[in-house]
């Protein structure tokens, strides 16, 4: 990667302030900035570093006005934060042109279909009749099972698997380790107290522009489909487990877990480590904080809770309060 400050005013649509020569190779957070990085201000408690930064070029909203002289070169745009989710785009976008290819030492079947400029790294498997859309990137042993259907400008890290009849929509990114499809966890008693494995024939079905972080699991559906919906953003190491829907837009942090049958609203967010229970329905824009245990329905829109049972967090916080002064006592 290499630009010019005038390049980057002409990518972001900004202006220059300064040397519009000046070039970068590398991004750096205005703290760590060092000669050859580009780095950004867009939180007012970082103001600090603009000033002390050794990065050569600084991008900043247009209507920033500095109160001390900048050393580096100054890339003004309407939104800092924004411009910088632009340009990571546009750099990996260039980067991925870059590559295009299917590796011979990968295998996959006569009935598999690729799309254009689909790129296709090594010791990676494509099952019988699947599908893979225009511009998608496949790393390295990624293993794509039979009857998949995968769309375009997918990008699959290192690792992925991806079980037979899964669906997955345009521009998804699955880092490494992702299991798609694995069966759920379905076990039937039997009279002399041992299990039956209950068999899943469902799939799953993944939105557009959809994210899932590594070493996250999604499990197929006994019967119909796991669906995660467009926009959804998921983090490293969660559990969807099977035949659970997931509303357009919601977003969770790691080590979330949810269980079988549950349907999640649009536009939630589930906080690091949140459970919960299977069989249940959770409101659109309900936001679960950190470890929250959900252990019924959630039918209100818009709350925010705390807790395991989860409650409204003012009420949590003064339930915590009594409970520290009981223990002091």
């Amino acid at each position: 990667m290499e630009f010019t400050a005038k390049q980057l005013a002409q990518v972001l649509n900004g202006t220059v302030e300064g040397d519009e020569n000046a070039v970068i190779t590398k991004f750096a957070k205005i703290e760590h900035g060092k000669p050859g990085t580009l780095a950004f201000f867009a939180n007012p408690k970082y103001e600090q570093y603009v000033y002390t930064s050794n990065a050569t070029i600084l991008l900043v909203d247009k209507t920033f006005e500095p109160k001390e002289p900048v050393k580096a070169t100054l890339v003004r745009v309407d939104n800092a934060y924004s411009a910088v989710t632009e340009l990571l785009k546009y750099v990996s976008g260039k980067e991925k042109k870059a590559r295009r290819r299917r590796s011979l030492r990968s295998r996959w079947h006569c009935s598999t279909k690729f799309g254009k400029k689909v790129w296709l790294g090594d010791f990676c498997s494509v099952g019988k009749r699947t599908k893979i859309g225009d511009n998608t990137v496949i790393h390295d042993r990624v293993t794509i099972g039979d009857d998949c259907t995968i769309g375009k400008d997918c990008l699959l890290y290192p690792g992925v698997v991806v079980y037979p009849g899964t669906v997955i929509g345009d521009r998804v990114i699955l880092h490494a380790g992702c299991i798609i499809g694995g069966d759920g966890f379905g076990n039937a008693p039997r009279e002399d107290g041992s299990w039956e494995k209950i068999e899943h024939l469902g799939n799953v079905i993944i939105g557009n522009d959809v994210e899932i972080g590594c070493n996250t699991t999604v499990d197929r559906a006994q019967m119909e489909s796991t669906v995660i919906g467009n926009g959804v953003r998921i983090d490293n190491l969660c559990q969807i487990a099977h035949n659970v829907v997931i509303g357009d837009h919601t977003v969770m942090a790691a080590q979330v877990g949810i269980a079988g049958s549950t349907t999640i609203g649009k536009n939630c967010i589930l906080a690091g480590q949140v459970g919960i229970a299977g069989h249940l329905k959770i409101a659109d824009h309900t936001t679960l904080l950190a470890q929250a245990g959900v252990i019924g329905n959630i039918r209100k829109e818009g709350q925010t809770l705390l807790g395991s049972p989860c409650i409204d967090p003012h009420q949590y916080m003064r339930a915590y309060a009594k409970f520290r002064q009981s223990g002091s006592e």
